[in-house]
């Protein structure tokens, strides 16, 4: 049976992360694995520096370039006493070509085309080290171009899978997979039937690693953390958490959609379809119990969960003629948020207005009221939180929220929402 492994940035972060995910790698040598990486670190949010600064001709681009260099070949270095090995000579290479994409933006139709094929040699860089790595410790790995078998359409930086084709792809991977061969490829990427790199929104390793399962009929996924399984709050924030030891499919839908970070929302559906569980295992103790998230729903409600997504804004849209808050209304407003593609993260109505919480954008906030301000007056709060309580009949109200200005509550049978100053 197939098993398939993602390992994110954090796993990655450094040789000695590199070291650890191998010796991981070599308690599973009896078992066929696909492999998924993310790219090192925060490697992304440099590229996304970098590609700000060569698209505005900013005078540290070469800085940001060189830090770049230097944080993978310093893990390199930490790696292979060697400096002869062809992994160096493979670095360059993508270095010069990454160089090549980001200060050419002639060929892109549209910045977000731009981001794609920038931010996409984080995880190539990745790969490339890890690949090398795995070989000189004695591991049988094939490393594959993620791009040349997930295919996409072209919705740049939140690109949808064209699972047909991809699916034909992949299964022809079925054949060289057997007991001791392993794959390594990258998540986040794909490639559009244009031959355009696209990539899956951030943090889409997981769906990448859903996709290879789904496809390759695997017998399981396993996500690497530096947590000991699925917590049902964010340990950076909250003083006490609670391992959640197996929860539904449809509940890790609620607790991604709502903003939980540990599991990229399109992640779990591929699975359920095949009904392949979901592991979500620390890499920094692996030989704990993992969380598993599978078809059974008997535990689902004894434990709350909390999510907090910061860096909210309120936005009170009302008809300019003081008309209802109907449905026609609805349809226009709605429209463009989906026009614009701002999420909706909690929504609210009243006789006279519509309420909206989202994630704040400066820019695209922008554009809502340019488009809506002949029909609506459109009014908004900035740096709002947003506190997300599933199963909140068992739970009481964290320390966080005492005290706060709670401008908007939510209930449904399950879900408690604040949004808060």
């Amino acid at each position: 049976m197939i098993k398939v492994f993602k390992f994110g940035g954090a796993s990655v972060k450094d040789a000695d992360s590199i070291k650890n995910m191998s010796s991981i790698l070599k308690q599973y040598q009896n078992e066929s694995l696909v492999v998924v990486v993310s790219a090192m670190g925060k490697t992304t949010n440099l590229l996304e520096s970098l590609l700000v600064a060569a698209r505005q001709e900013m005078h540290d681009f070469e800085v940001l370039f060189n830090q770049l260099i230097d944080f993978h070949i310093n893990i390199c270095n930490n790696l292979f006493e060697n400096r002869a090995y062809p992994v160096y000579t493979n670095l360059h290479s993508i270095f010069d070509q990454l160089r090549n994409v980001l200060l050419d933006s002639s060929g892109y139709n549209s910045f977000d085309e731009h981001y794609d094929a920038s931010i996409s040699y984080g995880e190539l860089l990745s790969t490339s080290i890890i690949d090398a790595y795995l070989s000189f410790d004695q591991h049988n790995f094939f490393l594959i171009d993620a791009r040349d078998y997930i295919v996409t359409d072209e919705t740049f930086r939140q690109a949808n899978v064209d699972w047909d084709y991809t699916s034909l792809k992949i299964n022809s991977l079925k054949n060289f997979l057997g007991v001791g061969v392993n794959i390594l490829t990258q998540g986040f990427i794909g490639r559009s039937h244009e031959s355009r790199t696209t990539t899956l929104g951030r943090e889409g390793s997981d769906y990448t690693a859903a996709v290879f399962a789904s496809c390759l009929d695997a017998s399981e996924v396993t996500i690497w953390k530096d947590v000991p399984g699925l917590l049902n709050a964010d340990p950076k924030r909250f003083a006490e958490t609670t391992k959640l030891n197996v929860i539904s499919y449809p509940e890790a839908i609620e607790l991604a959609y709502y903003g939980a970070t540990i599991i990229h929302p399109k992640t779990i559906k591929p699975l359920q379809n095949k009904r392949i569980p979901l592991k979500v295992k620390s890499f920094l103790q692996p030989d704990l119990p993992a969380s598993v998230v599978c078809e059974s729903a008997e535990t689902d409600s004894l434990i709350p969960s909390y999510i907090i997504k910061d860096q909210q804004v309120l936005i009170s849209i009302s008809p300019r003629d003081f008309s209802f808050m109907d449905e026609m209304n609805l349809y226009r407003i709605i429209g463009v948020f989906a026009e614009l593609k701002i999420p909706i993260n909690v929504m609210q109505t009243s006789a006279l207005s519509l309420s909206i919480c989202t994630d704040f954008n400066a820019d695209k906030l922008v554009l809502l009221i340019e488009k809506l301000h002949l029909e609506f007056t459109v009014r908004y709060n900035e740096h709002l939180t947003l506190l997300t309580i599933r199963h909140y009949h068992t739970a009481n109200l964290p320390e966080i929220v005492e005290h706060k200005d709670i401008l908007l509550e939510q209930r449904s049978r399950v879900t408690l929402q604040l949004v808060y100053k």
